[in-house]
């Protein structure tokens, strides 16, 4: 069975926030997972740094470009999660990663790893989900969910991939590249619905969530929110306080007091 259930909290709302693995480093990644734990996450995504990240905006490319010149790579981030769950971190973790740095670990060898450092799912952006059939398969014989990513398509393939999707179905706000945005989508209510009514898991949204308003307003119409880019760009804008042990808790305290800003209205309580 998969650890994702397991791990899984029994919030209201699904908070899901993304880190990129190694930015500002890899001692300071650990705090932070930490810190979205206390803050209420339900499941963290951990991005693996990658020189073309296809679908990532300027915010998390910089982040990449910095977590790359610590040295950090895909089997140093899997690593670094045994020591997350030494050090409390205990719900699921997904492995947000392109599919180049698997292709070259090799598939069987990267679940392996994944398994045998107990992450919880993987999540490939750039892999479309008519050649995932082998990904798949090799995750449900890991036990990971494969978290399956759907945007605002035609109805015939939303029903698609989310038959097989596990884990929660990741729902893509808009088309283009992550980022920060002011504005969602007029129509994202309607698209949320749809895919709502073809699947049983969990159905969560990302890509520009960024404000507690935005929060408010799409709470009502999804089971979790993604939130990327806002996060990324304050760690950036905490980095060199974070990289000073004399500072750095004084820092972590900077960060969850802005993710509690931001998530404010979700109810975090057991259900």
């Amino acid at each position: 069975m998969s650890t994702f259930k397991q791990r899984l909290p029994k919030h209201d709302t699904l908070f899901i926030p993304f880190i990129t693995a190694g930015d500002p480093h890899e001692d300071v990644t650990i705090e932070l997972a930490l810190a979205l734990q206390k803050e209420g996450a339900s499941v963290l995504e951990l991005g693996v740094p990658y020189s073309d990240p296809l679908a990532d905006g300027p915010i998390i490319q910089a982040a990449s470009s910095r977590a790359l010149a610590q040295g950090m790579s895909i089997s140093k981030a899997i690593k670094l999660v045994p020591k997350m769950r030494k050090k409390g971190v205990e719900i699921p973790i997904i492995l947000f990663t392109y599919f180049n740095p698997v292709l070259q670990l090799g598939l069987e060898s990267f679940f392996a790893l994944v398994r045998e450092n107990e992450i919880d799912g993987v999540l490939i952006p750039d892999l479309p989900y008519e050649e995932s059939t082998e990904i798949r398969t090799l995750a449900e014989q890991n036990e990971v969910a494969y978290i399956s990513m759907v945007a605002p398509t035609s109805k015939e393939r939303i029903e698609k991939i989310s038959k097989d999707a596990t884990g929660f179905l990741y729902c893509v706000s808009s088309l283009g590249v992550t980022g920060i945005r002011e504005t969602l989508p007029e129509d994202l209510d309607s698209f949320l619905k749809e895919v709502k009514a073809s699947t049983s898991i969990p159905v969560a949204v990302g890509f520009g969530i960024s404000t507690s308003h935005q929060v408010e307003v799409l709470k009502e119409y999804t089971d979790g929110i993604v939130i990327g880019s806002a996060i990324v760009h304050k760690v950036a804008e905490l980095q060199s306080v974070l990289l000073n042990k004399e500072t750095r808790s004084e820092g972590i305290a900077s960060f969850q007091a802005y993710i509690a800003s931001i998530v404010s209205p979700i109810q975090k309580c057991e259900v």
